[in-house]
């Protein structure tokens, strides 16, 4: 282990000093544009007086806000490197770097006007106002330029870095899938290498698609897959017990003059559940319970009943339409119900229009014959069964409509895994049951990345990509691609 610290420090040298230069020139530029914004703070308001007429008697010169402004330049840089603004990962999004600007200027200028009051300092106020928004956005600005002028570089193939993952291991699944998910942070994933088998129905569950990375061969090829592929690191996630492995291939990393990165196995726990943190100096690992917990729950909840009402209460007038259309072309009940496995394999029943004839359910062992469909998602284009306005309202994904009655009741949510019958949930296989500790929902991210058009063993990936991932963000932006996904009918059946 003594060994393996040494040489991870020496090869980390230099990668350190080169971060830290470019932590500095992020801090210095930063630094620049919070001064240049509390000069055009300044000319907002004294030369352009906006804001109201300033009084000759009261217009100050510009070096009597020299403290203030360097004041304002120090604090906010210093709270931005000790909220970790400049360290931040390559995937992070705008939103959360937008989040901790905002909040650091705020209260580097809560700072600057304490101490302008204490001092009984009393030039405009708005020249603070002014300031602080423009602060804001000129640091918004300079990132929103900075990510436009990289991804156009990285889509060109310029500064990307080329991955190579050596095992395809829980950790190395979970490392392959953050790259995967993360396009805005400039890796491109080669390939990986894995000395076991590789399952046919193996891939990885993204917020898109579940996606198979290029399998490139066995471990003992990595040197000779690094030339042909002219990797630029190597992501060594081999599991805890692969020590020989891990040191000989640091030896051919630094043979080969190639970065590489460890990424712990922490005894196959879930990479993305585990918190790190010390007590004394002890490093001490926990774990996040699931997302869908708690106060989480009660916030998704809140927003299904919310969706849910919207909808039943807009759209009523075309409920009551669907209902009469269906009554009008064929004989049976305006309603389908069928019984669902939820949350916790608890039974309940599902509400949806009609677009079969009443016999359709007799059917459907014929049908599966016919076309060689397995039972775990049964769904084939041209469906014999349906009726007119049933090709409707299935291409449209209108039949749904009910399901918001099964939302309000609290059977389903607005998104999550698709809810199955109880005759498919007996043929899962033992991992396929997990999906079944989320509530079931009207939508979700197999419904938008290909619907019927998945295996089931993909749809099921990306259930558990979504129990585990799960954010108020992540269902909004699904919600908003339920609708192209719908309008394109893809995949509707």
């Amino acid at each position: 282990m003594a060994t393996l610290a040494g040489v991870l420090t020496r090869q980390g040298a230099r990668a350190q000093r080169f971060g830290r230069l470019i932590v500095a020139g992020r801090a210095v530029s930063d630094a620049m544009l919070i001064l240049l914004a509390f000069v055009a703070g300044y000319w907002l308001r004294y030369r352009w007086q906006i804001g109201g007429q300033v009084l000759p008697g009261d217009v100050q010169p510009f070096d009597f806000f020299i403290g203030k402004a360097l004041m304002l330049m120090v604090a906010t840089v210093a709270i931005f490197q000790l909220r970790g603004l400049y360290r931040l990962p390559r995937w992070t999004g705008l939103l959360d770097e937008a989040s901790v600007i905002a909040s650091g200027a705020t209260t580097g200028m809560a700072l600057v006007i304490l101490y302008s009051f204490l001092q009984r300092f009393y030039p405009s106020r708005l020249i603070f106002i002014y300031t602080w928004l423009l602060v804001i956005v000129f640091l918004l600005g300079k990132r929103l330029i900075t990510r436009q002028l990289r991804g156009a570089l990285w889509r060109r193939g310029i500064g990307v870095d080329r991955i190579l993952v050596v095992g395809a291991g829980r950790a190395g699944q979970r490392y392959m899938q953050q790259i995967l998910n993360s396009p805005q942070a400039g890796y491109q994933m080669v390939g990986f290498v894995h000395d076991e088998a590789i399952e046919d129905n193996w891939g990885i569950a993204t917020e898109r698609r579940v996606e198979r990375p290029p399998y490139l061969g066995t471990i003992d090829r990595v040197p000779e897959i690094v030339r042909q592929y002219e990797a630029d690191e190597i992501v060594i996630a081999l599991p805890p017990n692969a020590h020989a492995q891990v040191h000989r291939l640091i030896a051919q990393c630094r043979e080969h003059d190639v970065a590489f990165t460890l990424v712990p196995d922490l005894f196959d726990l879930a990479l993305d559940h585990v918190v790190t943190h010390d007590l004394g100096g002890l490093p001490l690992i926990t774990l996040n319970e699931s997302r869908i917990r708690g106060w989480n729950y009660g916030l998704k909840r809140a927003m299904d009943i919310v969706i849910a009402s919207s909808i039943l209460v807009s759209l009523s007038w075309l409920m009551a339409l669907i209902a009469l259309a269906i009554r009008l072309d064929s004989p049976g009940p305006v309603f389908f119900t069928q019984e669902r496995v939820g949350k916790g394999r608890r039974s309940f029943i599902i509400y949806k229009f009609r677009t079969m004839h009443r016999d359709a359910e007799f059917e459907k062992a014929d049908l599966q014959a016919q076309y060689n469909v397995g039972d775990l998602l049964f769904k084939i284009p041209d469906d014999p069964r349906r009726t007119r306005v049933g090709r409707v309202l299935r291409r449209t994904s209108l039949d749904e409509l009910p399901q918001f009655i099964n939302i309000l009741l609290g059977d389903m949510s607005v998104v999550g895994p698709r809810p199955q019958v109880p005759e498919e949930v007996a043929k899962y296989e033992e991992w396929h049951y997990h999906r079944l500790e989320v509530t079931p929902g009207l939508t979700g991210l197999w419904q938008v990345s290909g619907r019927s058009d998945l295996s089931f063993d993909e749809m099921v990936k990306l259930d558990l990509y979504y129990a585990e991932h799960w954010s108020p963000w992540l269902d909004i932006k699904l919600i908003l691609r339920t609708f192209p996904a719908v309008f394109v009918a893809r995949g509707a059946y």
